[in-house]
């Protein structure tokens, strides 16, 4: 054809995992060091998925030397029963080889989950050199092994085993990447330490090669990390050594109606000048860019501290803003929410209408009896805003 044709020969088809390595950027938000990092944040939401619908207590998290990665977590194990839809192929196999497939479309299986696209394991897959999957179901223990997206043969029974769950095993590929990039085990540690605090009921069990960690400060080479009080005792680490407003943070949880979810909020005000610092959270995908139900909270916290100073008679009540509120906060939110809608597939922000509403209601009650509960630090506190 002449040059400048343009005809149904150059409409290009990408099959199976072609398009993730042709735009990786699509599915991870870049080929940068940040991006490879969301590749353990995918693998790791699905262990915690297990985790939060109650089928998991323990995720292991292991950092090797050439940016080898191992989540272990004691689930279910992923279905490995050869695939309806493709005779054949195990589900295990469909899921680590086909976009958008997964157990967390219909909710059925999964009541809140942050692993949510169907996209997160074969994403991984098809930017990973090598990855090795090892599924432990019905007293056996199963293995596949792939490269850059591909099965490398079928998926193989080892023998029989006590143990139940799933591990993924993962390099990511330099060919993506680059050469020179490399995990940080303080970024990977700080999000496993994250997880464990907005799931209480999970053991997150850290392991890193001690050659990782030459000129690492605050990282161990071993720690079995679980938080009892979930994100207070985040909150409690983040305001150590500060001045408190009041004598106990804000903190609380609640149920949204009609089984919608649930949402955990701890808020801590300090006399330090600092820049108000808010972390949100939705099904433990941290929203780094706040969204409805960081709104939902904002208002409920407003309109909470108008109706204390009108009943006390504060004047400072017409004048109170938000960001007044927040300016000397720190602010720790987290929900669990059915079917959420994020901007973005690597999940920056809740863009749910409906969140806004449920945390706005679920707060508001807890924050009024919070204030009518010591009236004298919430008059100081208001004094302060």
């Amino acid at each position: 054809s002449k040059k400048g044709d343009y005809s149904a020969a150059d409409i290009e088809v990408l099959e199976g995992l072609e398009p993730v390595r042709k735009r990786p950027g699509m599915y991870i938000g870049g080929t940068d060091e940040g991006a490879m990092h969301h590749l353990v944040n995918e693998i790791l939401d699905n262990a915690m998925d297990e985790a939060v619908a109650g089928h998991a207590s323990r995720i292991e998290i292991e950092l090797g030397v050439g940016n080898h990665v191992r989540i272990k977590d004691n689930g279910r194990g992923i279905p490995i029963d050869s695939h309806p839809k493709f005779p054949g192929k195990s589900a295990l196999e469909v899921i680590f080889t086909t976009l958008h497939s997964g157990g967390k479309f219909s909710g059925k299986v999964y009541n809140t989950s942050g692993g949510l696209h169907g996209v997160g394991s074969s994403v991984v897959n098809a930017l990973s050199s090598e990855l090795n999957v090892q599924v432990a179901r019905d007293k056996e223990l199963y293995e596949q092994k792939y490269s850059r997206g591909k099965a490398l043969g079928k998926l193989k029974k080892l023998g029989s085993t006590k143990e139940r769950g799933t591990t993924v095993s993962f390099v990511p590929d330099t060919e993506i990447f680059g050469e020179k990039a490399a995990f940080s085990p303080n970024t990977i540690y700080k999000l496993a330490r994250s997880k464990a605090y907005l799931y209480r009921g999970v053991e997150i069990q850290w392991n890193c090669a001690p050659e990782l960690l030459k000129g690492v400060e605050g990282v161990p080479a071993e720690d079995v990390i679980k938080f009892p009080n979930g994100i207070l005792d985040y909150l409690h680490s983040l305001v150590e050594g500060k001045t408190s407003l009041t004598p106990k943070p804000f903190y609380g949880t609640a149920e949204f109606p009609d089984g919608e979810g649930r949402c955990e909020f701890a808020i801590a005000w300090t006399e330090e000048e600092q820049e108000g610092f808010l972390s949100s959270y939705c099904n433990t995908i941290p929203t780094v860019e706040g969204g409805t139900h960081v709104q939902g909270l904002r208002a409920a916290l407003s309109k909470g501290f108008k109706n204390y100073a009108d009943m006390i008679n504060n004047k400072k009540a017409g004048i109170l803003t938000p960001d007044d509120i927040f300016g000397s906060a720190t602010v720790l939110l987290s929900i669990f929410l059915r079917d959420p809608q994020f901007q973005g597939q690597t999940k920056e922000k809740l863009t749910s209408t409906h969140a806004t509403r449920l945390v706005e209601n679920a707060v508001k009650d807890n924050f009024e009896h919070w204030l009518t509960g010591d009236t004298a630090s919430s008059k100081y506190l208001l004094d302060y805003l």
